[in-house]
């Protein structure tokens, strides 16, 4: 099986995605694993995942010092630092990098620290196994609708991520580096959904920035399904974006409100945001084949095209959060459906939302 006896390293393992991604990998539905290791810098965020795996209140200094001897395997340090980046990713036959400043206006007002984070990190794992020839199967990088044609420093910084992987491959021909861009990860930390939830609990007004504005909306275990099937069937230097729905979020605010008595107020576009999401443009439609229930990116690197696969494009046009837009019912029915109405879930301290 695609995972079977493999060391995984996980960078940012502690976020949304990556939580759920460990938690899948070790329920072992692609095989078992030999080391998961989580590389992350918040010791808060890895002491509350480990405490969740041992389903204890607390923890012992025995358990802390066996770490190292366990499948899932915890270790402090940052992407930016190359040390820390070299000690992790030597000990990996597959690396998803999920580290990452996501908050576009954080990165608006810091755009430095999203550089070092975006671009910086994801550098560091290319150099690490080119200076030192470690035998590193697979990089996966985790990319953002925002880096498709970018106005914020967020989405500048992971389109730079997306290229920094894919010429990579150029420079290390033995191992096999591709990204995966998806849209909002629906109860992610830090995403509208836990802000509205939060907000109607609170009595309202639920804010919203502009009535029409769109966004694209699949769930975190479909984000993960991405990262498995492009682990699974993706070729060197190939981007793969999932078929999804989108919504208003006026719609998204409409639906989790129901029938309860509380204001809407718009406050207007924040900086660096787009009102429609773009997860294809329309220079890459022209190179783009359809894979079950995803549109995989082609490379534009002509070194990397593989021989024999014809590309016969699956989109005309750039793939947007405009088109295709759910109704009103239609998006409570698919909030209803992942279990995200208000009542069916509690907000963590995190501000994740959990069933």
């Amino acid at each position: 099986m695609l995972l079977e006896g493999k060391r995984i390293l996980v960078t940012g393992g502690t976020g949304s995605m990556g939580k759920v991604f460990v938690r899948r990998v070790l329920s072992g539905e692609l095989g078992t694993p030999k080391k998961v290791i989580v590389l992350s810098r918040d010791e808060a965020k890895q002491h509350t995942m480990r405490l969740s795996y041992l389903k204890r209140r607390a923890i012992t200094d025995e358990v802390i010092y066996r770490n190292f001897e366990n499948i899932l395997e915890f270790r402090i340090g940052d992407v930016r630092n190359y040390a820390d980046v070299c000690s992790a990713v030597r000990d990996a036959d597959i690396i998803v990098n999920a580290a990452a400043l996501k908050q576009v206006p954080t990165c608006e007002y810091f755009p430095m620290q999203a550089v070092l984070t975006n671009c910086i990190g994801p550098s560091n794992v290319v150099r690490a196994i080119q200076e030192h020839g470690f035998p590193v199967e697979t990089v996966m990088g985790i990319s953002t609708d925002k880096a498709c044609k970018p106005v914020n420093a967020m989405g500048m910084t992971k389109a730079l991520q997306e290229r920094i992987f894919i010429a990579a491959n150029i420079l290390i021909p033995q191992t096999r580096f591709l990204c995966v861009r998806y849209g909002n990860v629906l109860a992610s930390r830090g995403s509208v959904i836990p802000l509205f939830h939060e907000q109607i609990s609170s009595g309202g007004p639920v804010t919203i920035t502009v009535p029409e504005m769109t966004r694209f909306l699949l769930s975190i275990d479909r984000a993960v399904d991405t990262v498995f099937a492009a682990l699974g069937t993706g070729h060197r230097g190939e981007t793969f974006v999932p078929i999804v729905p989108s919504a208003t979020v006026i719609a998204i605010a409409k639906a989790l409100i129901a029938d309860r008595d509380i204001a809407i107020k718009v406050t207007g576009i924040r900086p660096g945001e787009k009102m429609h999401e773009i997860m294809v443009s329309e220079e890459e439609c022209h190179h783009v084949v359809k894979r079950g229930n995803y549109h995989v990116i082609l490379p534009m690197l002509p070194e990397l095209r593989v021989p024999g696969i014809a590309c016969e494009p699956s989109l005309k046009s750039e793939y947007s959060s405009a088109d295709n837009v759910m109704t009103l019912d239609q998006t409570r029915s698919l909030l209803t459906e992942y279990g995200l109405m208000v009542g069916d879930v509690r907000l963590t301290d995190g501000g994740e939302l959990l069933r």
